[in-house]
Order: C-alpha cells, then structure tokens, then sequence
C-alpha cells in the first residue's frame, strides 16, 4: 500500500490466521489431545483446548511437561506437527464467511494483515489447503517466530501495526483466543472475539475483554456500523 493510500486507509484490520480465517483449532486441539494420550497424558479434548488453545508450540510442550512430570519423549513434537500437518491436508477448510469478510473489510476502507502465533510455513500451507493463499500480499503476513514475546503478550500486534503503518487506536484485533484477545487489549487495540456461534467461547472471550462477533460476515459493519 502506498503512503497516500494509507493515510486514506480508515484503519487496520488484524486477523488471527487459526480459528479465524482457517477453522484448523478442531483438527489441532483433536491432534493434540491424541498425541499427549499417546504418551500416558490424562487430559481431557476439552482440558486441552482450555488449556492451549492459541498457545506458542514452546508453551505447549511445557505444559504438556508439566502434566507428565517429566519431558516429552525424543521427537514427539515432530510426530505431533507430522499428524497435525497430514490431519490439515484432508480436511481443512476455511472458516465460514471468511473471504467475504476479508474483501467486505478491505471495500469499507480498511487496510487487512494476518498476525498469528503460527510459523509462516504453517500459513503458507494453511492458506494454500483453504484457497485464501491470494488473500494477502507475503509483507502483510507477520508471524510470532522472532518476536521476543508470543501472545498473550501484546509484541506481535504492535510489530504487525508499525511495518503497515498504523497505530494501536487505529487497529482492530479479530482473535479467537484468550491468549490473542488478552495480546490485543494489551496493545491498545480494539479487540473482536471470533466465537463461530461457541457459547463456551464467547464467555471465555467476553471475560478476556474481547467485543464478541459471531458471524466473519458481520465484521465489516461492526467497523463501520453501516449495512452493506
């Protein structure tokens, strides 16, 4: 985007990429719920979301390491990404209403980027199996590997915001988990909780302090409160 284009822009909007634009979360909590019974883990699928739902793979395995008393077995988080990775190209599919949102966003005056806990080879494949690859230009993709501190801490956001130009009160966050709801309200930012109809979500989000949106479809007129 040009500098003159920018400052015409109304704001930025930053998706999360797992859970709001991809509805991947099922098939990684489902993955990892196997993987950690695999090893004698005791969690429950809903103990796991709760648990690490948006969360740094590095923090995932410590907190697997916590509930075992001892460290993952050599290589369990390789065969973990392995199953995750195969599970994702069978079955994945983009979350409902997200390309509409992305264009509908962009046609209110709003510029878009993608800032996820995620590595930039896990989007790339991610976008690719959903068909939103074309979505984004690659310098409006920002990744949590090399910022000093993952979300819940507000470092990804403010980066993401800087590189496209914008302030924090200029930005609106659309996260699906406490972790990223709790990264953009640390950052300043306007922050929307992506439920997809979740009731159990929606409280979790709501008591983070995220706003909280039901339908993608919907986020164009939440930014603007005009009807298309």
């Amino acid at each position: 985007m040009s500098d003159a284009s920018r400052r015409a822009a109304r704001g930025l909007v930053i998706f999360d990429c797992d859970g709001v634009l991809v509805d991947s979360m099922a098939i990684d909590m489902r993955e990892l719920t196997r993987a950690l019974r695999a090893i004698g883990g005791r969690m429950t699928a809903a103990e796991v979301d709760e648990a690490f739902h948006g969360v740094a793979l590095a923090d995932i395995e410590r907190g697997v390491e916590a509930h075992l008393g001892g460290p993952v077995p050599d290589g369990w988080m390789e065969r973990f990404l392995a199953d995750r990775a195969a599970a994702f190209e069978r079955e994945l599919q983009p979350v409902a209403g997200a390309r509409e949102a992305i264009a509908g966003v962009r046609a209110a005056g709003w510029e878009a980027c993608i800032a996820s806990g995620g590595a930039l080879e896990k989007m790339a494949l991610t976008l690719r199996l959903t068909g939103l690859q074309d979505a984004f230009p690659a310098e409006r993709i920002f990744s949590a590997y090399g910022i000093a501190r993952p979300k819940p801490a507000p470092d990804l956001f403010l980066h993401a915001a800087s590189t496209c130009g914008f302030g924090p009160a200029d930005c609106v966050v659309v996260e699906d988990s406490v972790a990223g709801v709790s990264a953009g309200r640390a950052a300043a930012m306007r922050t929307l909780g992506f439920t997809g109809g979740d009731p159990t979500r929606a409280e979790r989000l709501a008591a983070a302090g995220a706003e909280p949106l039901e339908d993608l479809r919907s986020l164009p007129m939440r930014l603007t409160g005009v009807s298309p």
